[in-house]
């Protein structure tokens, strides 16, 4: 059986991994910790980071083929893969516009895609003048190495010193207009080198501090000509950039009409949902798409799919995290909880949960009380661990004796 190479050994590698086992592969991680949750679960494991040559060449030796958990890969090192043979999928060419806000945004300007005014940034005085000519505020971006609200500022008005701080770190910088939005949205497609494409229902992906907090599949009231032109949106994107594996188009919903924010090339938080609400999970799907084998069907399982995220709590719970499965499993025994083997902090993505049904507003419930239970060992409707079901639920110590 083939064997595909995943630099990146993340939550979203773990879960690739899983979707491999029932395809009978092996998934190869490249991991720089060997605590790392991909590495945690594989059996088979690299050590080494993504900037060092000899560690991704040796890495590479055996894979039928090279893919990624996350962005952050050189384009020096995926380069030196191409040119020593090894299919790598996405293509470097491709996933520099994931990786490159300037070159993302000038692509899809020459696309015709909807997108927000933007700038480069190389001074101060620039920021000044483009609000001056767009509005304030404005959106300061970090053009490489962002993500969930990392490297992004927003500014009401001109702030030279920050922006003398961070060019002078370094830091390549542009500066896009604030888009007046009514919520944002996200859609999926998977394209494989045969150039078979397919594409999940767009969702709505519920923000809280720049950090994706839900997803709503599909997204409420989304008008179908919409839902259909943001899905031909995607499949046209990943044609021309010719993204091979997963593409996810994060979208701006304006009075407008819908704006890109941003790309990714790889699994996606917002697609966690399909692993139990469609037919072909976003996990199987792109394993499918890199070994180019035809791709899975993305029909939904159930009306209304709603995935929110575990966060680490502000302050450490007082019950074991067993403790709050097992609490958890007894009052909604129909919730899926994924949780990515990774230490609690404030804010860090420790797992999802997903819930399905008919009833949007009472799948959603359902979902946010299990993942803040989950997060703080607290219920926010009032509810006590000694009502309803849970009544049976036994401490870590009871049960082991």
């Amino acid at each position: 059986m083939p064997v595909v190479g995943m630099v990146g050994a993340g939550q979203l590698a773990r879960m690739t991994h899983q979707a491999a086992i029932a395809l009978g592969q092996s998934l190869r991680v490249l991991a720089v910790r060997p605590d790392e949750p991909a590495a945690l679960v594989a059996p088979d494991v690299h050590l080494g980071t993504a900037d060092d040559a000899a560690a991704m060449k040796a890495f590479a030796v055996g894979c039928d083929v090279v893919t990624f958990d996350h962005e952050q890969v050189p384009q020096e090192r995926l380069r030196e893969l191409v040119a020593a043979g090894a299919a790598v999928r996405p293509g470097p060419d491709a996933l520099l516009h994931a990786q490159d806000k300037l070159v993302m945004r000038r692509r899809l300007a020459e696309l015709g895609a909807p997108i927000p005014a933007y700038a480069e940034i190389t001074e101060p005085a620039q920021v000044e003048e483009f609000g001056a000519e767009h509005g304030w505020p404005v959106v300061l971006k970090a053009v490489r190495g962002g993500y969930d609200g990392r490297g992004v500022w927003m500014l009401d008005a001109a702030d030279p010193d920050l922006v003398a701080q961070l060019l002078a770190a370094g830091t390549p910088l542009m500066v896009e207009q604030a888009v007046v939005m009514r919520r944002e949205l996200a859609v999926q497609v998977a394209r494989s080198p045969f150039g078979q494409a397919a594409g999940w229902p767009v969702v709505e992906t519920v923000q809280e501090d720049g950090q994706c907090v839900q997803v709503l599949a599909p997204a409420p009231g989304l008008a179908e000509s919409t839902a259909v032109s943001a899905q031909q949106l995607a499949l046209r994107l990943a044609h021309e950039l010719d993204v091979v594996g997963l593409l996810a188009v994060e979208l701006f919903d304006t009075a407008d009409g819908l704006v890109v924010n941003e790309l990714a090339m790889r699994p996606h938080n917002s697609g966690h949902w399909t692993i139990e609400g469609a037919r072909t999970s976003q996990f199987e799907q792109h394993l499918r798409a890199v070994l180019d084998y035809p791709l899975g069907d993305v029909a939904m399982t159930a009306p209304v799919v709603v995935m929110a995220n575990v966060l680490g709590a502000a302050e450490q719970p007082g019950m074991s995290v067993d403790e709050r499965l097992h609490h958890l499993m007894a009052r909604f025994p129909d919730v899926k909880v994924h949780l990515y083997g990774k230490t609690e902090r404030p804010l860090r993505k420790v797992g999802h949960v997903t819930a399905l049904g008919d009833d949007p507003a009472a799948v959603r419930e359902r979902a946010a009380l299990a993942a803040t239970w989950l997060s703080t060992a607290t219920w926010t409707d009032g509810w006590s661990v000694h009502d309803g079901p849970a009544t049976g639920a036994r401490t870590g110590s009871e049960r082991a004796s």
